[in-house]
């Protein structure tokens, strides 16, 4: 019996991780061992700037148990050297031998050979460590500096963000993403992270990083400039781990990356390269999706296949700050002859190049910055090379389009890059039961990686539903085989009054946290009890569960409410008093409100009654519900100002606080056309004219911005509310769960000129019906934290420990930027991923 070949793989980042999982899809044969050097297994680095989001996600890709049933052994160790000789991998502390080496060690960050590079508060952007250390050096700083305005780059100044650090880029280029976007297109990117409060310093050469103390605490540039900072991250590009592979004689190229044929293979037969160590062709690709093709080509050349790599789609998608950006095939018009068609509406922030060939027959690339929802579309014309027909409706669709005929592809189209999935393998899928994207992706595979084809996937899903006469699933979830407006109609039409009822009667199990909440948000909007009563407690996610905002920390927000944000020197020295008070941190919100962050949980219900002494009332900041009505300060004070805009936004706020929703709702009002309020982002936007108020509705300026679309026009102030009541009670019952007004104008069939119909025409007769809701919920409104107060029972829940009353002395709180937040614990905080020691053979 012949022996059992042992493959050892050295690095399990996501390539390395894609291999072993290709290969045992394909084959049980193989002893494999993984050499990895970070302590814990592969972990989805597309996605590391979401380590600072909340709540925290797992980012593994694997698990111990998962590798154990591959019968994958894992050595947690740094390879030191290769024996190509003996066929060894040396570690610190052991000798691996092998049969086939495949070489996963991906590149590492370049650090320019700066002065200062070296002083404590620089760092690299690349593994969780990095991310880690960077988080707790930015509790102490007040300043952080990326250099480096790629991708990566660009990701790092949105994490210095998060964590509230005033943020700035300084890149060697004359422009942001110069691999991925034209003069235009960056222009335009720039214009957009500036309006976020980011500094862009581009045609920057830092020469020296200036140090106080062993410290960072300023860049200095060539021309003479400088630029104070406490926090540097080096994103400079990466550079190939080849070391390895260079110290054992492989051949590598001139500048880096370890020669490899169209099997993976290097110059020795038996070591294989892939991922970002790995040069093809003179080239190395730097994005997953290339290394993810090299796994598989490898893990089939191993059983017994003859596909070969030939180069990789380097096709960009993806979502910096919440700016959409694209960039594919032939971005630079560099084709002899190609042809360019443009786009570029500042106003609305969004541009749109398509580059073309000669005769106008094929989609040869293109670029695309604040709108890329046509990219699945666009891309899959280019990378299949279908043949076009009127190429200026590819920027400009004819507004009878069908939104169905963009998924109107042949089964060969590639529809997932990341996993090489085509359009046939996923309605193979679908014909052997898959009903919905989750099933499809666990299918598939296909937007497992970056994600950016799930609306493709969407969109095939229900074209092939309706070919075999079904109709995609809009279930709230496994608990409830009904859509969220159907559940509202039920409780509409059967009076239901609790979730046990409603689940009894029309559900099946326990229910979970996506119908929980939704239940409750339905329930809220009918009869508007209290969220803390026995029935509707256990309903509530965390936030509604404790009526405050969970931060990062542990620690709780107050946001107490200030219609229009209009507010008096005498209550603002009492939201001072109150900050002092209890030492929390301070902070002006973007609705024109006070944030006062750091309360403890049995802080709370001591905070709350201080304030509603002072004459505040609970700002719902922590609900799925009205938030704020922001306002300029109108023709009270401004020469601009045509109406009484802050009135107006305080008797709008008055009425609509605590309306609960299937998400929250911001609206603005403007006091003429100049829009300081910024209305035309907001669910609900007024703005004023010379003959009455504007309506918009529908805007959004989140993590997909949209202005907000014209209902109405010159209304006067009883019929502008008339119709704000029918929209925000007609978006309640038909809205999907956790849907922006956003996306379900983007949705609702026959958009905005529908929803006249049924607004302002009455159509489908529901006019009164609607205004009666809105004046229930009017009526029965009452402030929650005053009402918690008033109720010992509701008391309860804001006890750190069930049997005392006594608070956790374990938070410690410490000064920051004059201010108090609380300490970064290292033997307290953790990491989110398992840590693993290494483990002998």
């Amino acid at each position: 019996m012949p022996m059992v070949e042992r493959i050892v793989v050295v690095g399990n980042g996501m390539v390395g991780h894609k291999f072993l999982e290709a290969l045992r899809a394909r084959t049980q044969d193989f002893h494999l061992t993984v050499i990895a050097e970070e302590p814990r297994l592969a972990y989805d680095r597309v996605r590391l700037s979401e380590f600072f989001s909340e709540p925290r996600p797992n980012l593994s890709l694997g698990s111990y148990e998962q590798y154990a049933e591959w019968g994958v052994h894992i050595i947690h160790a740094r390879a030191t050297a290769i024996d190509r000789g003996q066929r060894l991998v040396r570690t610190t502390h052991q000798d691996i031998p092998y049969d086939i080496l495949v070489l996963a060690t991906g590149p590492y960050p370049f650090v320019p050979p700066i002065e200062g590079r070296d002083l404590e508060g620089c760092f690299t952007y690349r593994t969780l460590e990095d991310l880690t250390r960077i988080e707790a050096w930015a509790k102490h700083s007040q300043k952080g500096v990326v250099i480096g305005g790629g991708l990566l780059g660009l990701e790092a100044a949105g994490a210095l963000l998060k964590l509230g650090l005033e943020t700035h880029v300084v890149e060697l280029a004359p422009r942001l993403m110069p691999m991925q976007l034209d003069e235009l297109g960056a222009h335009l990117l720039k214009k957009k992270l500036e309006a976020m409060g980011i500094g862009v310093h581009l045609s920057k050469t830092t020469q020296r990083i200036r140090g106080r103390g062993g410290r960072v605490a300023a860049l200095h540039f060539a021309d003479g400039s400088s630029l104070e900072a406490d926090l540097v991250i080096f994103s400079a590009g990466i550079r190939p781990r080849d070391e390895l592979a260079r110290s054992s004689g492989l051949e590598v190229g001139e500048r880096g990356g370890i020669v490899i044929d169209e099997h993976c293979r290097t110059s020795d037969p038996h070591i294989y390269a892939i991922g970002d160590c790995a040069l093809y062709q003179g080239r190395i690709y730097g994005l997953v999706g290339p290394g993810y093709e090299m796994a598989r080509v490898l893990a089939e050349h191993l059983t017994g296949s003859t596909r070969t790599f030939t180069g990789a789609d380097t096709s960009t998608k993806l979502k910096l700050l919440g700016v959409e950006v694209a960039s594919f095939g032939d971005a630079f018009a560099q084709t002899a002859g190609a042809r360019e068609i443009l786009l570029y509406d500042l106003g609305k922030g969004v541009y749109k190049k398509l580059v073309i060939s000669p005769d106008g027959r094929r989609l040869l690339g293109g670029i695309l910055v604040g709108d890329t929802s046509d990219y699945p579309r666009l891309h899959n014309l280019f990378s299949n090379a279908l043949e076009l027909g009127n190429p200026e409706h590819l920027l400009i669709p004819p507004a009878q389009e069908n939104p169905a005929t963009r998924t109107t592809l042949p089964l060969t189209a590639r529809v997932c890059q990341c996993e090489n999935v085509t359009k046939g393998t996923i309605v193979e899928a679908i014909h052997l039961g898959a009903r919905d994207i989750a099933s499809l992706k666990k299918a598939t595979k296909a937007g497992t990686g970056c994600g950016g084809c799930v609306g493709m996937m969407e969109d095939i899903l229900k074209e092939e539903l309706l070919k075999l006469g079904e109709k995609a699933s809009d279930h709230l979830c496994e608990h409830f085989p009904y859509s969220r407006r159907q559940l509202f109609d039920i409780v509409r039409v059967k009076g239901y009054k609790t979730f046990d009822a409603l689940l009894r009667d029309y559900g099946r199990g326990v229910g979970c946290e996506v119908c929980k909440p939704a239940v409750a948000s339905i329930l809220a909007s009918f009869y508007n009890e209290h969220v803390l009563e026995d029935a509707h407690a256990p309903l509530q996610d965390t936030n509604d569960r404790f009526l405050a905002n969970l931060q990062r920390d542990g620690t709780y927000s107050v946001v107490p409410r200030i219609p229009g944000g209009e507010i008096t020197p005498e209550k603002l020295i009492a939201l001072g008093q109150i900050a002092k008070k209890y030492g929390l941190y301070t902070k002006i919100t973007g609705g024109q409100r006070v944030d006062l962050f750091g309360a403890r949980l049995e802080q709370l219900p001591h905070i709350w009654a201080d304030l509603i002494a002072a004459g505040f009332e609970s700002g719902h900041a922590y609900g799925k519900a009205v938030r704020t009505v922001k306002s300029c300060v109108g023709d009270t004070w401004c020469r601009y100002g045509v109406q009484d805009s802050v009135g107006l936004a305080i008797r709008l706020e008055n009425r609509y606080k605590g309306l609960r929703a299937p998400h929250k709702i911001k609206m603005g009002v403007s006091g003429c056309i100049r829009e300081c309020a910024e209305a035309r982002s907001k669910d609900v936007g007024v703005i004023a004219t010379e003959r009455g108020w504007n309506l918009y509705v529908g805007g959004n300026g989140g993590m997909k911005p949209r202005h907000a679309e014209l209902l109405a026009a010159d209304l006067d102030e009883e019929t502008l509310v008339r119709y704000i009541d029918r929209f925000l009670m007609f978006y309640i019952r038909t809205a999907d769960k956790l849907q922006r007004t956003s996306g379900w104008l983007e949705k609702l069939d026959g958009g905005i000129e529908y929803l006249r119909e049924v607004i302002v025409e009455d159509k489908l007769g529901l006019a009164a019906e609607l205004e009666a809701q809105m004046a229930r919920h009017i009526e029965t409104y009452r402030c929650e934290w005053k009402a918690t107060l008033e109720d010992p029972n509701k008391l309860k829940h804001f006890r750190h420990f069930v049997n005392s009353d006594a608070p956790d002395d374990n938070i410690v709180m410490v000064p920051q930027r004059g201010q108090h937040r609380p300490a970064y614990d290292f033997e307290r905080d953790t990491l989110p991923l398992p840590l693993a020691t290494e483990a002998e053979p």
